[in-house]
Formats: structure tokens, C-alpha cells, sequence
């Protein structure tokens, strides 16, 4: 049996010992110590010795937690600059404002949120008031600091913005009531209040995993000459509950790795989730703490406010420390809606030591410090967690500041677990949070049972200093911009004109033709630069290693190794000029570079031209949140579906089998999604992109879109561009005759049953082949057209019939391109019949779909075209019935073919 009391075997075995007898006394001394003085004063020296290790560079791993205390001492704490009453009172006018809108707003129905500014209010203020840089800031100039707001907290930034004279009382009650025109957005949304907001924030998780990679691209500018924005900072204003998001900590390590301190999390630690405690048995600090600490983060905590600094000068015996450290988080809550009597017996009763230190405190200062006492409330305490982390260097930080949820909304919100679903306070409850902050405001100006709105003038001093603090740090925050930029000058046309003659008797996947366009394009002396090229560790796989070498890949510390691929052509080469972000295994990460570079001819004023190229199945299924986000913020650029199609990436299976991302990029209205089938179709979206997004768009063209291209890795031969007029325009719109019967060579006869083939990426080529069987086999002629994008077809037909409820006269551009060809439409992709179906109700002719519904499956490209019935045959087949049932063929001809085909 193995004693207990022996030496258990330690890593440290494997090294070498000097002196094992010193090593004996030191262990020795650590024993006597915890048996005469206690295993608290052993940790408590054991901590300061590790503290000196840290202090003299002596390189030893650090504690994860540290004690449920702030991290600054209140004698290091730097004075606050400025007038702090001042502050107090811009602060009270802003929670007032804030309170008031929403409960004004309630009346109609459309909610909102109000404890959550309450708790996070000296967070947003000492920033504002003191550090957050504006867009005409001398260190920052057109970018200023990035800040992203906790989307619940978007009443208080409004209030400010309303008390600084960027709103007016109209616009704070038309808050949720956008539909008029002159509303405010419910939580911050650029593309429904461009001039305020930048960042979308609201879908929890996002916005830390984006201010972490908006940190990173900011270095990626700098590093790589673009511009330089080393002063720019991004602050990130997080909830407690919301770190529970997998993206939230998803690139926590990232952020320490490339030493991002040019990054600040702020989390609001009000201990409370939308419905309840955070962690109700647990402490979300300690929790959140050690996370950071082992993701490599410098943490802060400012967790107890002034009135807390008797009691720890009280606590001699360190009872006092270990008992908040052992109070879960629920009861924390608990004391804060308690009487003093509860608080002594269930806090402080406890321990003998903590009997006696009570003894010596009154119930008022018992209330102040368990009711109202946080770091979090507190501009001293916020503004010496904020000065620690701009002085910390070599990696971000994580402010953990503890507030109250609700706090100074009255003893109705505070604390309570349904306060974030609370919409509104009454008359009495606003006259006692009134008198609490000291607002000027008088009994009559409740009219009617309305609260009123509070200014305290235009002129004012509150008004006046705000402005003037903005003025100093750079201009108001936050505030969206976008640069009068020249447009892009156009690429040479040979890039693009290079696909205009095929491939010959080469046979090219689309994925390889996407890539040999963009090699060709980051070669442009003009725009070549701007191209920023996003991969998730996937770029062999879509032919993009040749890009490794004339490119690099982005290092913030270069290439510190030799390569093991040194020798060969394609060597992989880091840079810390690299052009080219490859991720690692992370579409959230790609997704969240793609947006920051998107952004950055607002955020920064340089307009970046990014392309993320990733299977197409990981991409909007997996990151589809993002995408949204990513048309919220106005993004432009080119993401990649690679791999595309539910029959074509062979052997691969059902969960990389996509058959559907172009039904989920359907319903983002900022992607204009497109399947090309030819080289020379992909190499023609590109162009008009680029004129559309960063060139000279047309007046009723909205730039703040993004392109989805769906590209496939199956070698085909690659087509000339047709000769015939409108084929680029097609291409833009959406579909084009690539051929005819009589132009294929095939020669029909004089009365042949017709009929229209309409095929997208990839499914054209079995189309082409259907086009041959039915002519030679059944004597039916078909004209083959490519739909390179079924959705704007829909979107612009769908425009057309809203133009004609205004009664205008417009015909849908699918029916103009179809008009007067002869016979039924069989349409036919790659992806579920729902994809072409989009535009069937526009489509004159007798209309019908062929899809791969249903799950993927692994086989080779022919086993699994014939699974779903969409290869060339079964197009025959479906073909042959759809003119059966027009009278245009014998029915038999049908079964015929089917036993012919083995269908």
C-alpha cells in the first residue's frame, strides 16, 4: 500500500540538482512555516517569493489565480485628471437619459435593455472622458481607437451622444422605431447608423473574437507598410455571461502569441447572465482569471471600491480574503439586496476572526460596501485599471471590473435576475434614482406619467467640459467614418482577358482558375498591394502554395526557423511583411481577419481587397453568424467557396458535401453569391467586383456589399468566352445562352422538340453532355445556358415587381434573356433543387429543377451524380418527360431511355 506521507515523484526528478541538502532546507523551511504559522502564511510567502522571482526576471510559470482582491493597491492607484464632479454629473445626466429612452420607448412595445448600461456606465465614462482616441486624433489620425460596445449598453452611448448635441430628443424616441426614417437601431448596427456605430456587437461572442483579430490586422497595416496604426488601441466592453460564447475565448491564445498589447478587454462582472448568476456555485472572476492567465493575458481586476479599504485594513488575520474567495457568486448577489443583519450572520459569521472584525464595522458601512461598494463604480479604481493596461507591454490585458446589474435604478432592479428583461421604471422609481444621482430635475416636468428626458443646456459646463475632453482626445467616440478615398484604378485588363480563350486541351478546376486570377492580380503595381489573401490552413489544397514564396505568409516575428520544404520552389516562407493570413484550422478566425480587412476603408481609410477561400461546406454553415455580422459592418471583398458542390469534392462525404451554402447566402442581403462555371465567367464577377466595391460604381449601385463565388476542384477543359453580345453583362446578372443546338454542331432537324438547359457552376458541363445525347439519341434540340447566379436573377425580378406595385414598367431581367426561347426550362445544379427554384415563378416557359437534395455521401463523382439524379443521363430522362407531358415526344420515349440509362 503506498504511504501517503512519501515523496511522491515530481517532473522536477529530471533535472539536475546542484545542492539536494539546500534543496532539503528550503523544503524543510516550507513545512515549518505551514505547521507553526498556518498553510496561509506559507502560501502568502510562497506568492511573494514567486512575485520577486517575476520582479528579478527569473523565468518561472505564473499562478493562474490570484486572491478575490483588486490587482492595484489603493496607495498605487494614480489621481484621477480632470474634474471628477464634473464627471459625475455628465454620468448621472447619461444614466438618466439612458433609463428614460427605454421606459419611453416601452410604451410602444419595443422593449430594451437598461441594467446593463447602469452596471457598466464608469467603464464607458472614464473612457470617454479620458483615453478612448477619436478619428482626428494626432497619434491616430483617421482611425483613432477601436471600440467595441457591449450591445446591451447601447442606451447609455446614445444618451451621451444625445447630451453632446449628436442626437435629439426626436431621435432617443424614435429609439427601436427605425421604420420613419429618423430612429435609432436597437443595439449598435453600422449599416443602420453609419455615422455612430462601427462594429456589430449584439450577437454575443463576435465581438471579442473580432477585437481581437481587428488588434492583429492593425499590425498586419503597420507591419506590411499599408499604414501605420501602432497607436490605434481596441478596447472590447464584454459581459461576464457572454465569455460563456466558444468565440468569445476562441482566440485568446492568438492575441497573447503575437503579443497584442494594442488590445484591452473590458468584462462587466455584474455576476449576472440574461436570466440569472453567471455562475451561481462558482466565481466567474477566478474563472475568467485563470482562463486569461493561461491564455498568456496580463490580468487586472478591480473588483472592491474605497469603502472596502477599512474592512481589508481590519482583516490582520486574512479571514476576510479567504471568505470572498469561498462566497459563490449567487450569494454575492444575495448580500446585495440584504439588510446588514443577514450580511453579518451569513458573511461574516462564519469565522471567529470575521465575528470580531464585524463587531467593529456600523450596518450603514456594512450596506455601503455589500450594496454599492464595486470597482467597477468607481472612476478611480476604472481609471488605474485602464492606465495599468495601456502601460503593460508585450501582450493584451483583461480588465475584470465587478459592478452591481442595475445599479442606481433602485432597489426594483438591482441584483434582481429578471433585470435584464425589466423595460422600464416608474414615475416614484425615476424621482428616487433623481434625487440619488442629483439631477436637477423638477416634479412638474413628469407630465402626464411621462418621465422626462434631462439636458442640462447646450451651453452648460457639463456639455462644454465633454467637449472639450472629446476635442482633446481627437474628435467625439464612438464614430464611424469613411474617408473620401480616390476609387481604385481598375486592374490591366490582360489578368482578366487571360481566361477569354479556354484552356485548350488542358483541363482547369475553377478553384485553380480563382487562384491563378488573384497571383495575376497581386502582381498589379496600383492595387497589387491592397489584395489581402485568407486561408484557414487549407491553401494547398486549393492550388495556392505557389502564392507562399512571392507573398509570404504574415509573422509578426518573421521566419525564425529554417524551412524543411527549403529547397523546393514552393517553399513555405513567413514574413513579418507577409501578405497572405493563413489561419490555421479556423474559419471563425478567417471569418473575423475578413472582416476587419473588409472594414478598413472606414475603420483605418485604406481600402484592403480581401479574398477568404475555404470549403465551401465550413464556411456559411459554420460561420454564417459572422457573415451577417460582416454585412452589418458594411464589409466588401470576395469570400471563396471552395470545393463547392454536393457531387463533386469525391470520396469526401457527408459533412463536406455542400449542397446548400448558396440557399444560406440567399438570404444575406449584402452577398451577391455566384456559381460560375468558366474560368472566363469567374475572371468577369472579379472585375465588375472591384469596379462595384472599391472602383466607380454606378449611382444606384450600394458599394457595402460583399461576393460569394462557389469554385469546385474537378478539372474540366475550360471553354472561350462566347462571341456573342451581353455575354459579360450575363455574367453579371446572373445568366447568358452559352450555346444553341445549331451552334454545338448538332444539327437538329426542322420540327425537333427544344428545349432550354439552364446549368450552373459546375452541373453546365453535364448539361453540355444531356445537350449531345438528346440530339443524337432522342433527335431533341437543346440550348444551353449558364446561370451564374440564381439569386441576383431572383433579387432583380423581385425588384421588378415591386417597381411595377409603384407603377413603373419593368420586366425582370430572366424573363428578357429567356423571351422567345422555344420549349420548356430544365434547370439543373450542383446543390439542392431550392437553389435554381428561386426564380421559377418569373420564368414564362414551363419550368422544372433537377437537385441534390438530401444528405451527401462518399463515392466517386459519377456514382454520386447518378445517387441524386442529376449526371447527363438523368437530365436526358427528365428532359424527355417534361416534353412528354407538353405532347412533344411519346411517353414511351421516357421508360426507354430510363432502362437505357439504368436509371
Amino acid at each position: 500500500m503506498t504511504d501517503p506521507n512519501a515523496i511522491q515523484p515530481s517532473a522536477l526528478d529530471q533535472l539536475p540538482d546542484r545542492d539536494p541538502e539546500e534543496t532539503a532546507e528550503w523544503r524543510a523551511s516550507l513545512d515549518a512555516v505551514a505547521r507553526e504559522a498556518g498553510p496561509h502564511r506559507a502560501a502568502y510567502l510562497m506568492r511573494r517569493t514567486l512575485e520577486q522571482a517575476e520582479a528579478d526576471g527569473i523565468a518561472l510559470p505564473k499562478l493562474l489565480e490570484t486572491d478575490y482582491i483588486n490587482s492595484i493597491p489603493t496607495a498605487a492607484e494614480p489621481a484621477v485628471p480632470g474634474d471628477e464632479a464634473m464627471e459625475a454629473r455628465i454620468t448621472a445626466w447619461n444614466r438618466w437619459n439612458a433609463a428614460a429612452m427605454v421606459t419611453r420607448g416601452s410604451k410602444h412595445g419595443v422593449g430594451g435593455h437598461i441594467a446593463t448600461f447602469a452596471s457598466a456606465a464608469w467603464l464607458y465614462e472614464t473612457g470617454f472622458n479620458h483615453f478612448f482616441k477619436g478619428k482626428e486624433s494626432a497619434e491616430a489620425p483617421g482611425s483613432g481607437d477601436q471600440i467595441y460596445v457591449q450591445g446591451h449598453a447601447s442606451p447609455g452611448i446614445y444618451a451621451r451622444a444625445f447630451l453632446d448635441g449628436r442626437l435629439d430628443r426626436t431621435q432617443l424616441d424614435n429609439f427601436r422605431q427605425e421604420a420613419g426614417g429618423n430612429g435609432l437601431p436597437s443595439y449598435p448596427h453600422p449599416r443602420r447608423l453609419p455615422w455612430l456605430w462601427e462594429f456589430p456587437t449584439v450577437s454575443m461572442g463576435l465581438g471579442p473574437l473580432s477585437a481581437i483579430y481587428q488588434a492583429r490586422f492593425n499590425r498586419y497595416l503597420t507591419n506590411r507598410g499599408i499604414k501605420d496604426v501602432a497607436a490605434s488601441h481596441v478596447w472590447a466592453f464584454l459581459g461576464d455571461g457572454e465569455m460563456d460564447e466558444p468565440e468569445a475565448t476562441a482566440a485568446l491564445a492568438l492575441a497573447a502569441r503575437e503579443e497584442l498589447d494594442n488590445l484591452t478587454f473590458v468584462i462587466n462582472c455584474n455576476l449576472q447572465r440574461l436570466d440569472g448568476p453567471v455562475r451561481a456555485n462558482f466565481k466567474i472572476v477566478q474563472e475568467l482569471e485563470a482562463q486569461f492567465r493561461g491564455a498568456g493575458w496580463n490580468v487586472v481586476k478591480s473588483l472592491w471600491g474605497s469603502a472596502w479599504d477599512e474592512l481589508f485594513a481590519l482583516d490582520t488575520t486574512g479571514a476576510l480574503v479567504r471568505r470572498l474567495r469561498e462566497v459563490p457568486d449567487a450569494q454575492v448577489q444575495t448580500y446585495q439586496t440584504r439588510d446588514a443583519a443577514y450580511i453579518r450572520q451569513d458573511f461574516f459569521g462564519k469565522d471567529p476572526a470575521l465575528v470580531e472584525l464585524a463587531k467593529l464595522l456600523s450596518d450603514d458601512k456594512i450596506l455601503e460596501c455589500f450594496h454599492l461598494s464595486r470597482g467597477g463604480h468607481e472612476p478611480r479604481k476604472v481609471y488605474a485599471a485602464y492606465r495599468a493596461a495601456l502601460a503593460h507591454k508585450g501582450g493584451p490585458t483583461v480588465i475584470l471590473a465587478q459592478t452591481v446589474k442595475g445599479f442606481t435604478l433602485g432597489e426594483g432592479f438591482a441584483s434582481k435576475n429578471a433585470n435584464h428583461q425589466m423595460k422600464k421604471l416608474t414615475v416614484d422609481e425615476f424621482k428616487t434614482m433623481r434625487d440619488l444621482l442629483g439631477l436637477p430635475i423638477p416634479d412638474s416636468d413628469f407630465t402626464d406619467g411621462q418621465v422626462p428626458y434631462g439636458h442640462p443646456g447646450a451651453d452648460s459646463a457639463e456639455v462644454r467640459y465633454l467637449q472639450e475632453r472629446r476635442a482633446a482626445l481627437g474628435g467625439p467616440a464612438p464614430a464611424r467614418r469613411v474617408h473620401p478615398l480616390p476609387a481604385l484604378p481598375a486592374p490591366a485588363d490582360k489578368a482578366f482577358a487571360a481566361f477569354d480563350k479556354g484552356s485548350g486541351t488542358q483541363n482547369l478546376a475553377t478553384t485553380m482558375a480563382f487562384v491563378r486570377l488573384v497571383k495575376d492580380l497581386v502582381r498589379d503595381k496600383e492595387t497589387g498591394k491592397r489584395w489581402v489573401p485568407i486561408v484557414p490552413d487549407e491553401a494547398r489544397t486549393f492550388g495556392m502554395e505557389s502564392l507562399f514564396p512571392s507573398l509570404g505568409i504574415y509573422s509578426p516575428k518573421g521566419q525564425t526557423y529554417e524551412p524543411v520544404d527549403r529547397d523546393q520552389l514552393m517553399f513555405y516562407k513567413e514574413a513579418k511583411n507577409g501578405q497572405i493570413l493563413n489561419e490555421g484550422i479556423t474559419e471563425a478566425g478567417s471569418m473575423a481577419d475578413f472582416i476587419a480587412a473588409s472594414t478598413s476603408y472606414a475603420t483605418h481609410g485604406e481600402a484592403m481587397i480581401p479574398f477568404y477561400i475555404f470549403y465551401s461546406m465550413f464556411g456559411w454553415q459554420r460561420t454564417g453568424d459572422q457573415m451577417w455580422q460582416l454585412g452589418d459592418q458594411l464589409g466588401r471583398g470576395f469570400l471563396v467557396g471552395a470545393t463547392a458542390g454536393r457531387t463533386t469534392l469525391t470520396g469526401e462525404g457527408l459533412q463536406h458535401a455542400d449542397g446548400h451554402s448558396p440557399v444560406i447566402a440567399a438570404t444575406n442581403p449584402a452577398a451577391l453569391t455566384y456559381d460560375p462555371a468558366f474560368a472566363y465567367e469567374i475572371a468577369a464577377i472579379v472585375k465588375d467586383g472591384l469596379r462595384r466595391m472599391y472602383g466607380e460604381a454606378a449611382p444606384d449601385e450600394d458599394q457595402n456589399v460583399f461576393y460569394y463565388l462557389t469554385v469546385y476542384n474537378e478539372p474540366l477543359p475550360q471553354p472561350a468566352k462566347p462571341s456573342a453580345a451581353g455575354v459579360d453583362e450575363g455574367i453579371v446578372k446572373g445568366l447568358y445562352r452559352f450555346n444553341t443546338a445549331e451552334s454545338a454542331g448538332l444539327t437538329p432537324t426542322a420540327n425537333a422538340p427544344r428545349i432550354q438547359l439552364l446549368g450552373s457552376g459546375t452541373a453546365i458541363h453535364w448539361a453540355l453532355t444531356a445537350q449531345k445525347l438528346l440530339a443524337e439519341e432522342w433527335g431533341v434540340a437543346a440550348d444551353v445556358w449558364s446561370a451564374t447566379s440564381w439569386t441576383e436573377l431572383r433579387r432583380d425580378a423581385m425588384a421588378a415587381d415591386a417597381a411595377l406595385l409603384r407603377g413603373e414598367d419593368r420586366v425582370p431581367y430572366v424573363r428578357q434573356a429567356l423571351q422567345g426561347a422555344e420549349g420548356p426550362v430544365l434547370a439543373v445544379s450542383d446543390y439542392m433543387r431550392q437553389v435554381p427554384d428561386q426564380i421559377a415563378q418569373w420564368v414564362e416557359q414551363d419550368y422544372t429543377s433537377l437537385g441534390a437534395d438530401g444528405f451527401g455521401l462518399s463515392d466517386t463523382r459519377p456514382a454520386a451524380r447518378r445517387h441524386f439524379g442529376v449526371d447527363a443521363e438523368s437530365i436526358v430522362v427528365a428532359a424527355l418527360a417534361q416534353l412528354s407531358r407538353r405532347g412533344e415526344v411519346k411517353a414511351a420515349a421516357v421508360k426507354e431511355a430510363r432502362e437505357r440509362y439504368g436509371l
